[in-house]
């Protein structure tokens, strides 16, 4: 079924946990994540990230995802990542996503909450949430940050207070030390700055850069009050090494009919592998 990213983080605060977040960039990892939420019972949040509205396929995609969501025996949550500006999140919005993020993140603070108080109006009247950003978390898929980001990135409790009470967002991206893409080095995560956050403000918060993580760094930031946590490059990076053992167990005598289901079931592991690490549960009624 789908349902809006305040719907499917709702209990995870009272409960301890934290509810996992997917880019799908393709049909096979679209399956893969939802499959896996289904043969464990809980929620699942499926990403569509910005670049994915640059390309033709994109409404064939979007529907794909939609109806798939819609026709899922758990809760799916439809949500646009890193939406960098009012055109596509207006265009996420319009495809049917259930939830969407505008990413402000590199603007100042004055400019950031004005598009996102602008964004959350629009998203609000149409039943859709809004997530947001205030710090920033450095790096991509593509361009991976060196190293730990500086701490001038971090987010400052008393600009989250700020932020969420001028914008009225439904739930608050944070910047504690992680990056986006594969980590480079050991994460020095800032969990004093987590707690000091969670404690300043209501809405459900989002940790980005989940790859390279350890179980126990999750963990903690779970305990500390992190409800939705972003994984893609680990989910991406197990897909491919299946389809590439399979290539290379075969010596390429391989075709992609025989690979594919061996590709989606390592993605559907790994998934699996990160709602156990993540406390994911079953959503109430």
């Amino acid at each position: 079924m789908l349902v809006t990213l305040t719907e499917i983080l709702k209990e995870t605060r009272a409960k301890k946990y934290a509810v996992g977040a997917f880019n799908a960039t393709d049909y096979l990892l679209a399956e893969a994540v939802i499959k896996a939420a289904e043969e464990e019972g809980v929620p699942v949040i499926m990403m569509v990230p910005t670049p994915a509205f640059k390309v033709k396929q994109t409404p064939y995609l979007m529907q794909f995802i939609l109806d798939r969501a819609r026709k899922a025996s758990v809760p799916v949550c439809m949500h646009l990542d890193h939406g960098k500006d009012f055109d596509i999140v207006m265009q996420a919005i319009h495809y049917g996503c259930s939830s969407v993020m505008f990413d402000g993140s590199l603007l100042s603070m004055e400019e950031n909450m004005k598009q996102t108080r602008e964004i959350v109006k629009i998203a609000h009247a149409c039943g859709v949430s809004v997530e947001a950003e205030i710090g920033h978390v450095p790096g991509s898929k593509n361009t991976p940050a060196t190293g730990a980001p500086d701490e001038s990135m971090y987010t400052k409790p008393e600009d989250a207070v700020t932020f969420v009470r001028e914008t009225g967002v439904d739930a608050l991206a944070v910047s504690i030390g992680t990056v986006h893409g594969k980590f480079v080095g050991t994460p020095k995560l800032d969990f004093d700055r987590l707690k000091t956050i969670r404690d300043l403000v209501d809405v459900p918060l989002v940790l980005h850069g989940g790859s390279g993580l350890s179980d126990e760094d999750f963990r903690k930031c779970i305990e500390l009050g992190i409800s939705k946590i972003n994984f893609f490059t680990g989910l991406a990076m197990a897909v491919s090494k299946a389809a590439y053992e399979a290539m290379k167990e075969s010596e390429g005598n391989i075709m992609w009919p025989e690979i594919s289901p061996i590709a989606e079931q390592a993605g559907i592991d790994a998934t699996k592998e990160q709602f156990r690490i993540f406390n994911t549960q079953p959503l109430n009624k």
